[in-house]
């Protein structure tokens, strides 16, 4: 299915759409707290952040720390097996976000575990996994796609807040407010045409109560136009009881159906951190 069928086939979902799960694979082995879900050839990329010491007063630009911590990227084959645990960042810039595969390299930033802070912009090879870093921005980048044809770099930061567009050496081109606060895209996929499809969550506070509510949903983002051309409520949950769209996030699709894949749950929740598969069919749910 071409780039643009994608689009089409996501606009197309709502709030009734059913996504039957399909396909669970469990991770056997340490996966901390993943941010991101890319396919590459024969191997899935899931980064992820192992906190150490966990930053403080993160909303506090006077008060805050960095804490500290180890950025992992994990390189699975297709049955969920690690082959590779490659660790990425620098200092204090430990935290990897959101990932993308452009046909050549993984694109990842890794930053500081709070707002308005540093990250580096990192590929990985997928078929050496070498490690290049690309370039720096003053800000805490939370995920990244990439537009290997134009070379243009797309992102945005802590809670997607602010859209960014770079050259691939890191020359930035365009900044933007996100006009919409529906929720915080934490995973995106470019699909051509300045378009990325995201995902990702806002934790929204529950009347009369300590506890906490997951909304989760996707998007289609123009970063040619600056709007966002489609959102959509995705509430399905983990057997972990997080909302699947947490985090990892890709898209694929066939004639028939569109396929979710998600990875919402940590190495330290009930039943560890699961590949989960939905499926939804092209027509509406």
């Amino acid at each position: 299915m071409t780039e643009t069928a994608l689009l089409q086939a996501l606009s197309r979902q709502d709030r009734r759409t059913h996504w039957e799960l399909v396909k669970r694979i469990s991770l056997n082995f340490p996966t901390h707290h993943p941010q991101g879900l890319a396919f590459a050839g024969d191997y899935i990329f899931l980064s992820s952040v192992e906190v150490l010491d966990p930053p403080a007063n993160v909303f506090d630009k006077v008060l805050s720390t960095p804490g500290r911590g180890v950025g992992h990227m994990f390189v699975l084959d297709k049955e969920g097996h690690l082959v590779r645990d490659i660790l990425i960042g620098e200092g204090d810039m430990y935290h990897p976000g959101g990932i993308d595969f452009d046909g050549t390299n993984i694109w990842v930033p890794v930053g500081e575990y709070r707002p308005g802070a540093n990250s580096m912009m990192l590929t990985i090879d997928p078929k050496t996994l070498a490690v290049t870093e690309r370039f720096r921005v003053a800000d805490s980048i939370g995920w990244t796609v990439s537009d290997a044809e134009s070379g243009t770099i797309y992102g945005g930061n802590w809670g997607s807040r602010l859209f960014y567009s770079w050259s691939n050496n890191g020359e930035e081109r365009d900044c933007w407010e996100n006009p919409s606060d529906f929720i915080d895209y934490q995973d995106c996929q470019f699909a051509g045409n300045g378009l990325a499809v995201c995902s990702g969550i806002a934790v929204l506070p529950v009347p009369d109560s300590q506890a906490e509510y997951e909304l989760g949903g996707a998007a289609i983002v123009d970063f040619i136009n600056h709007r966002i051309v489609f959102e959509t409520p995705i509430q399905v949950f983990s057997s972990g009881g997080h909302v699947v769209t947490r985090n990892p996030f890709a898209l694929t699709s066939d004639v028939s159906n569109l396929f979710l894949h998600v990875a919402p749950d940590d190495g330290f929740d009930l039943h560890g951190t699961e590949l989960l598969t939905y499926r939804a069919p092209i027509g509406k749910g």
